[in-house]
């Protein structure tokens, strides 16, 4: 059976969830997808082996899997569970029949055409969550001598059989995937390029670690300002993916959600200051050791906390659907403001089917709290959407069925299964 025909079968998939039980134990988290991705995709540009660990077990990453065997890498598992690729690209094409599912496809650019001298890049899919421009990632690359044109939604990229030259690129915005894109694409470039205005993400920092013991000059990753200076080619070995902060994050608003006690493990809690600060404020009892996170709320209230996302270091778009359930039973009232994206309040529907009293301003959502959440038949409309409707399910009374799952699986590894090991009631139905 083909990985398309497989996936096509998970897309019918379901969640019931029996709420009202406090989420208590241990959770080991996996690596990162958005710190996964990238380096999968790095791995182009080098034809000598690569070993990653922690990488987590993800749809995006096995459709990033497929991508990498069409372009002509070798891809499997170890005996330690490490993936190892080997072999050197030789097709320049990142087909839409592949890709569409998946955004952080458009990362392929850069390494393709830094190494390859050439691409052909479908234009990408993913959530639905407001416009995510490739613009960014095209004109960094012009900057640096490529030649692009899009042509019945690829994105076609040549060099004219030259190297990519360094440039000094200004973001227009603050872009994680554009960063990235760019950093990758200048490692082997010829001169000094300097990326102004970057993105400060921990992702960003996983990747110039993995890039830099494969011989890449990088300077700068998690400030404004990153430099890299250009190497002839890079070569092989091992790197190990920084833990998911977003998986982290999401089981422990899920404890503080349904009052229980949960240990993430395998986590640096620098990783998730701002996220840890408004938990606190939501008066969770938080203990941090070394690797690891304890949030206790058994026999406390839920506080409301306001909330506005912005680029790291300050709040993460990524944690606001999940503090949305909490904020929906906290005592008192709350604003949650989105500005990265403009379309991800598209979870508040749902919730409010379920009972929450959430009116949505423009780019702000008013948060009532209420004393209790009921089941309903909801559906999920983005990655962090279907986060925040499966903590809704924990905590609301009766069963609730949640739709479109296919964008959990894109970003949780295994989520029902560490649900159920902490005590919650979860199972995938078919619908």
């Amino acid at each position: 059976m083909s990985f398309l025909h497989n996936l096509m079968g998970i897309l019918v998939d379901k969640f019931q969830i029996v709420g009202g039980k406090a989420l208590d134990g241990e959770v080991v988290i996996s690596g990162a997808k958005n710190a996964a991705l990238p380096i999968l995709l790095g791995t182009m540009l080098t034809k000598e082996k690569i070993v990653l660990k922690n990488v987590p077990d993800l749809r995006d990453v096995k459709t990033c899997i497929e991508l990498l065997k069409i372009l002509g890498k070798e891809c499997s598992y170890d005996e330690n569970g490490s993936l190892v690729i080997e072999g050197k690209i030789h097709n320049k094409v990142a087909p839409y029949e592949l890709v569409k599912t998946m955004r952080a496809s458009i990362m392929a650019l850069g390494p393709l055409t830094a190494f390859l001298g050439e691409a052909e890049v479908s234009l990408p899919g993913g959530c639905a969550i407001g416009a995510r421009p490739v613009d960014l990632h095209v004109k960094g690359l012009v900057a640096m001598g490529a030649n692009i044109t899009l042509d019945e939604g690829y994105i076609r990229s040549s060099t004219n059989n030259q190297r990519l030259k360094g440039a000094t690129f200004v973001m227009d915005k603050v872009s994680v995937t554009g960063t990235e894109n760019l950093m990758m694409a200048a490692t082997l470039a010829s001169g000094t390029t300097i990326i102004e205005n970057a993105a400060r993400e921990p992702e960003i920092v996983d990747l110039a670690n993995f890039l830099r013991m494969m011989g890449a000059d990088i300077k700068g990753d998690g400030s404004t300002t990153i430099t890299i200076n250009g190497v002839q080619e890079l070569k092989g070995g091992e790197h190990s993916i920084v833990a998911d902060r977003i998986e982290a994050g999401t089981y422990l608003v899920a404890a503080a959600a349904t009052h229980g006690r949960v240990t993430c493990k395998n986590v640096n809690s620098s990783l998730l200051e701002t996220v840890l600060l408004k938990l606190k404020e939501a008066n969770a009892l938080i203990t941090i050791e070394e690797n690891s996170i304890t949030l206790d709320m058994r026999g406390r209230d839920i506080l409301p906390v306001d909330i506005t996302t912005a680029p790291h270091p300050a709040f993460p778009t990524d944690m606001q659907a999940q503090f949305m359930v909490l904020n929906a039973i906290a005592k008192g009232t709350s604003t949650i403001t989105e500005t990265i994206f403009e379309n991800r309040f598209m979870h508040v529907a749902e919730l409010i089917r379920m009972g929450a009293d959430l009116k949505i301003k423009g780019n702000t959502v008013m948060c009532t709290g209420v004393e209790s959440l009921n089941a309903a038949q909801v559906m999920a409309t983005d990655l962090r959407a279907s986060a925040c409707l499966v903590i809704a399910g924990l905590v609301a009374h009766g069963t609730t069925i949640v739709d479109r799952i296919y964008h959990m699986d894109r970003g949780y590894e295994h989520i029902e299964n560490k649900i159920r090991q902490l005590g919650g009631t979860i199972e995938r139905i078919k619908g």
